[in-house]
This record gives structure tokens, sequence and C-alpha cells, in this order.
């Protein structure tokens, strides 16, 4: 097993995450898209992006877990277990994952109002892969990494999260360079839980700006935001105070507030009159947030969690609710404290 790189998803991100890669090992990039992989091998450049002669792409999963050591999986959440599924039986436990998905793995899609959510059914794509694999250690990748800007050489940095130091220390020797600096994090599950949320705020937060509401009411909904993703992720068993970080509020105020976010488009979008399926159809990626919103919905209505924003968020995004009107009532909402960590 060589020291190369392996990435499994060949979206903007896992692009994103391959480039940076290869600046200080090779790579090998799976996709299932042949044409993807004919360019990327014969010309080193895909949709006008140009790669290194260290990047290298496949469709073969066998070949993925025999050249690389480290495996980096970044793959919508819908389809996450489905590939891990595929994989298992290459990987064994001298291989190391470290995802990049943002999203929730769920028992049953079925999220009608009649469908009991059991917090079981929700896992995260740590918990996917170390029941689809032989593998031991895992890890996430997550923060303030908008892959548009990193693609164009911007700087940033990302949070690694793992029980193990070992898988910190390999992911942050794989990917830290001159313009995407790289910390720790051994609250795995607290890294993935705030990566997942965030996405609904984001959603909320492209409405905002699409009725020219203001900055104000954008800090405010991102930060009362903040609030109902700690109480969610505490209700799922994480530390809240771990969203207090660039897993947290790092990654919330870039996702919501960058016109770059995908999630924040598609609010941005749908505020503007474009109805939900076009939306969808026309993105060339996921918008997690649309899937999320619906599991975090379904969390507060079943066990009762006091949590205004996601509520109107899901009316406007799922039921077509005025968003003004909707902003309208939610600030007559008796909100009586701010943020206390200390209670």
């Amino acid at each position: 097993m060589s020291s190369a790189v392996g990435v499994v998803g060949a979206g903007s991100f896992g692009l994103a995450i391959s480039k940076l890669a290869s600046e200080n090992s090779d790579v090998l990039l799976y996709s299932r898209r042949t044409e993807l992989v004919n360019e990327i091998n014969r010309s080193g450049t895909f949709k006008g992006l140009k790669f290194g002669d260290k990047i290298k792409a496949t469709s073969d999963l066998n070949q993925l877990s025999e050249k690389c050591s480290l495996i980096v999986p970044i793959i919508a959440s819908a389809h996450f277990r489905t590939v891990m599924r595929q994989l298992g039986p290459f990987l064994n436990p001298q291989h190391i994952v470290i995802h990049g998905t943002k999203g929730f793995d769920l028992k049953n899609e079925d999220l009608s109002a009649n469908t009991d959510l059991l917090l079981s059914d929700v896992k995260t794509m740590s918990q996917v892969i170390l029941e689809e694999t032989n593998v031991l250690r895992v890890g996430a990748l997550t923060g303030p990494n908008l892959a548009k800007e990193i693609l164009n050489g911007l700087p940033t940095a990302t949070v690694i999260a793992s029980e193990y130091d070992e898988v910190i220390t390999i992911g942050r020797k794989a990917l830290a360079g001159n313009t995407f600096f790289v910390y720790g994090s051994h609250d795995l599950k607290g890294a993935e839980l705030a990566g997942a949320l965030k996405n609904i705020i984001a959603l909320a937060s492209g409405m905002v700006a699409a009725n020219e509401l203001g900055k104000n009411v954008q800090a405010i909904l991102i930060t009362l935001g903040l609030r109902e993703m700690m109480m969610i992720a505490d209700a799922l068993g994480a530390n809240p105070k771990s969203l207090i970080g660039a897993a947290g509020i790092g990654d919330l105020v870039a996702t919501a507030t960058s016109e770059k976010s995908r999630n924040y488009s598609f609010g941005y979008r749908i505020a503007k009159g474009e109805k939900f399926e076009k939306v969808l159809d026309s993105m060339d990626e996921v918008a997690e947030g649309v899937r999320s919103l619906k599991v975090a919905h379904q969390i507060i209505s079943q066990y009762n969690i006091q949590a205004p924003i996601t509520k109107t968020i899901y009316g406007m995004v799922y039921n077509g609710k005025d968003v003004k009107q909707s902003i309208a009532a939610l600030m007559k909402f008796p909100f009586r404290m701010d943020i206390d960590l200390y209670s």
C-alpha cells in the first residue's frame, strides 16, 4: 500500500481536496464518471480546472484501496452508505478514512409527518464507515471550506476531528499547506453535527438576503440559529460547546454569508420565487441542508425541543411560507436569553 491519498467523489469539494493533497503526495481520485477519469488521466484537466501530474483518476475501488492508505470519501449523504458498502470489501484495519460529507444517514428515508424517527436511526458518516467497513481509525474533515474558494487558491482552515491523534496527524500531513491550515479536534460527533446542522441556517440566510432584510437580521438569524444547532446536537448526544469553534461557528458564518454556498444559493432562489423542484434539478451538486432540515425538524417536533428558527425555516422551505411574514412572526417569539455557555 503506497502513501498516496485516495479521494472518493469528484464533486467540487472532492476536486478541491485532491488539489490540496497533491501538494504533499500523490492522489488517486475515484469517480464512476468515465469521461472524468479519462480526461484527468489524459490531459490533467476537467471542466477548465488544471490538475498536476500527481493527481490520477480511477473508477476501480480495488485499485484505490491497494494504492492508498488514507482515503477521503466526499459523497452526498443520501448515497454515502451505498458507496461505503461497495468500498467496504476492499478496506482493512490498516486503512484510515477521513470523510468530508456534511449530512445525516437515515435508517428510513421516509420523513413524512406520520413517520416516527428514533434518534438511534440518525447516523453520522463516521458511524456509517464503522458499520460498513473493517476500518477502525476514522475521522471527519469539516469547517469553513467553500470549495470554489479553495479551487481558486484562497486561504482557509479546516478541522480534522477524530478520537485518534494518529488520524489527525496523518490528515494534517496530507492536507496542510501554505493556504490550508488544519486544526485538530477529538470531538468527532460534535464536528460532524456542526457540519450538517449549519447548512440549515444557511438556507434561511439566503432567504433573508433575497428579501433584502439586512445584515442585522442575518446576524441575529445566524446567532440564534447557532443556539438551536447546539440544542439539537445536545439531543443527539454531542457536547454542544463543540460548536463554538471552526467546525461550528466558522463553518456557519462562511456558509450562511456566501453566494458560493450551495445552501445559501438554494434558499436565495426559493425566496425569489423559483419552484422547489426546479431549483433542486438545476443544481450541479446537492444542497445538503435541504435533507438535513427534514431530519432536524423531525427531531425537534418529536422530542419537543423549542427551536423556533428551525421550525420557521422548515415552513419557508417545505410549506412555502412567506419569508417576510415568517421573519416578522419569529421576531415576536418570546426569546428571553442570549446564548449562555455557563448555564
